[in-house]
């Protein structure tokens, strides 16, 4: 689903979902199934910068190679990688990630 992106251009495997629930603290059962949506609001909630940080960090890579991807200082590259995982831990992020079910007028009464 996520051939073209910059997930996929640093993780060979597709568990972006799995790689959220682990990073965000966040049940895999409570966040959305379609990927493509899924994708589209991480690229809402994070720069690209920090949407191409964080699939690096997913992916395992070293931090050296993760900070001359990025060309960063160290500093610099320390303080980016800080900032996207707390960013991840937010409630407006793991709110954004749940998938929001339309509710019939039936259901309400």
């Amino acid at each position: 689903m996520l051939e073209n992106s910059v997930w996929r251009q640093y993780n060979q495997e597709n568990n972006f979902r799995t790689a959220l629930s682990q990073y965000c603290n966040v049940d895999i059962d409570n966040i959305m199934d379609n990927e493509k949506a899924l994708y589209g609001v991480m690229k809402a909630k994070l720069t690209k910068k920090e949407l191409r940080l964080f699939s690096m960090i997913a992916s395992g890579m070293s931090d050296n190679d993760m900070q001359k991807e990025l060309e960063l200082s160290y500093e610099d590259f320390l303080e980016a990688k800080r900032k996207v995982l707390k960013k991840l831990k937010q409630d407006k992020i793991k709110m954004a990630l749940r998938e929001v079910v339309p509710m019939d007028d039936e259901e309400l009464f």
